[in-house]
């Protein structure tokens, strides 16, 4: 097996004359959700790493795959699809309200105009409004998960969300108690283990 591909879950549903490819970074919130819902439909993958510290995502190899430059970009034959939306359709309070106010560019530059610590305050700012949003959203749900006791569409999109939260800007979640409860049932997941940023072939671990 080529040690750059990932098989996920253990089975395979796509074409057996189609390799999906999927162009990815390791950090990237985006392309988190394209490996847990791959990963949550058994689909074999070969991992295609662009490094967008070092600006690979410029190159005129990627930008003929997508001209906006951005990852991930999921490559069916001759079907190449740029956007994690349409890859997975959509999960509007974590697409609009909070990654947005998280992305790398947007932090670099308001610590660059703001000094130092400034990133974290305004991350933690508008990333405690989203959660608050989602916890007075999904209160009403009962599910083991967002919206029921199966993974849809907004589990996908949540996981890496609150994943995120914790790990890199370690947000206190004692404040959303049913996130916090969703989250725990997203941690025992295989699918969801195996979508970890530190488990993708390019990640870097210190």
């Amino acid at each position: 097996m080529d040690p750059n591909s990932q098989e996920v879950c253990g089975s395979s549903h796509s074409s057996a004359s189609t390799k999906l490819l999927l162009y990815s970074y390791w950090q990237s919130p985006c392309s988190w959700r394209v490996w847990f819902a791959l990963n949550l439909k058994g689909l074999t993958y070969e991992y295609k790493a662009v490094d967008l510290l070092n600006g690979e995502h410029f190159s005129l190899e990627f930008e003929r795959l997508n001209p906006l430059h951005y990852v991930p970009v999921l490559v069916d034959g001759d079907v190449v699809v740029g956007d994690s939306f349409a890859i997975l359709l959509a999960a509007s309070i974590v697409s609009s309200s909070i990654h947005p106010r998280h992305l790398m560019s947007l932090l670099e530059y308001i610590e660059e105009k703001a000094g130092p610590g400034v990133r974290l305050l305004w991350t933690e700012n508008h990333m405690g409004k989203g959660f608050d949003g989602l916890e007075k959203l999904l209160k009403e749900f009962n599910g083991r998960y967002a919206t029921g006791d199966e993974v849809y569409m907004a589990d996908v999109f949540l996981a890496p969300q609150i994943c995120i939260a914790i790990r890199r800007f370690n947000l206190d979640m004692s404040k959303f108690p049913t996130l916090s409860r969703i989250y725990e049932a997203y941690k025992v997941l295989p699918a969801f283990q195996a979508s970890l940023p530190e488990r993708q072939p390019d990640a870097i671990v210190q």
